[in-house]
């Protein structure tokens, strides 16, 4: 019994830290996949990552699409996307990422991510913070 629990006590922080690797691997695909159907600017594809909440506010994948076109430039058209860490708010996991814009000036996105039954990902929210005096 002794062998057991020590075999367990080596091994289950290695497999913790895996499961959060695989978790924010996870987190990092669906906006990185989002990401990309603004690059194509595929209302379709960019909407389907959002939870059924943010669907319901927009409505359609084109009022979708052109909210982010207008209101979150710095998500839609990059010159550049460096994730950061994955936090714990509350009671939910937040990714955050900054952006470089086309004018070199940076934003700092967190992206709320919201579990879904059948286990995968979307995002139910992000929010932007230019920072100031932080060039490229």
């Amino acid at each position: 019994m002794k062998v057991i629990a020590l075999v367990l006590a080596l091994l289950l922080p290695g497999i913790a830290a895996q499961a959060e690797e695989v978790r924010h691997a996870s987190i990092v695909g669906v906006i990185d996949a989002q990401l990309e159907a603004f690059r194509r600017d595929d209302g379709s594809a960019s909407f389907s990552f959002a939870t059924r909440d943010i669907q319901a506010m927009f409505g359609t994948p084109a009022d979708f699409l052109k909210m982010v076109a207008e209101a979150y430039q710095a998500v839609y058209r990059p010159r550049e996307v460096t994730y950061a860490d994955l936090i714990q708010e509350n009671d939910r996991l937040v990714q955050r990422v900054l952006f470089t814009k086309s004018d070199d000036k940076r934003v700092l996105a967190f992206y709320m991510m919201a579990r879904q039954p059948d286990r995968t990902w979307r995002i139910a929210g992000c929010v932007l913070i230019e920072l100031k005096g932080q060039p490229a």
